[in-house]
């Protein structure tokens, strides 16, 4: 048996072990905050509105129901601030991608590719089905998802749109039109088909096609 003295190397050593194995660090707020909202997505397209408990949720995330209230104070404010986060990150992407060079024809179809990537994830999907059959009982949500959702993304869009107006690469009167009928024409057919399970959404290089597609026919009447 080895003795260890007090004030040695080796009891340095020990006490250091010792502290090492106390309670771990807390993590920051906002990552929690993360955790909890990409819980809160999976939890309502599997679950549904109604039906989706906090403690579940908090449960999957990890964290306390506690945690979750002090940093969420209820569940309309989950689910909105779910949609919120999915936006904020969405949009730094788009806007991450702006058209630095000549070739708009590329820049255009890859925010499309983005944009469709967006409206037609398989969660997403679920969450339009689950609102759809609940906003009778749950106004706020589908107002909630059309404001944040819906619109969010025409508004990334015709943000993207709008830049490259300034820079003199498309001639357009109305950014925000011209952004709706882009999205109209590249996703509404395969989220509608998806949405009614017709069809499975479309493979990233079925919607890179479609979203070449969709560049070139709107560049032919507004690019310079």
């Amino acid at each position: 048996m080895t003795i260890t003295k007090t004030g040695t190397p080796e009891a340095s050593a020990a006490a250091e072990v010792r502290r090492g194995r106390g309670r771990p660090q807390a993590r920051p707020d906002e990552e929690t905050r993360s955790v909890i909202l990409d819980a809160a997505r999976h939890e309502f397209a599997s679950s549904g509105y109604a039906t989706t408990n906090m403690e579940v949720v908090a449960r999957r995330a990890g964290v306390s129901t506690k945690t979750l209230y002090r940093l969420i104070p209820n569940k309309a404010a989950v689910f909105e601030d779910m949609l919120s986060d999915r936006m904020d990150r969405f949009a730094s992407v788009v806007s991450l991608r702006a058209c630095d060079g000549a070739d708009i024809a590329t820049a255009l179809r890859d925010a499309l590719v983005l944009c469709g990537e967006l409206i037609l994830d398989g969660e997403v999907i679920a969450l339009q089905r689950m609102i759809l059959g609940e906003s009778e009982k749950f106004p706020e949500i589908a107002e909630a998802f059309y404001r944040r959702a819906i619109r969010g993304t025409q508004s990334t869009l015709a943000k993207w749109l709008e830049v490259q107006r300034r820079r003199g690469r498309i001639e357009i009167e109305d950014a925000d039109t011209a952004a709706g009928m882009l999205l109209g024409m590249l996703a509404f057919q395969p989220q509608r088909a998806a949405l009614f399970g017709q069809a499975p959404a479309p493979s990233r290089e079925e919607l890179a096609r479609r979203a070449q597609t969709c560049a070139e026919l709107f560049l032919r009447g507004c690019g310079r």
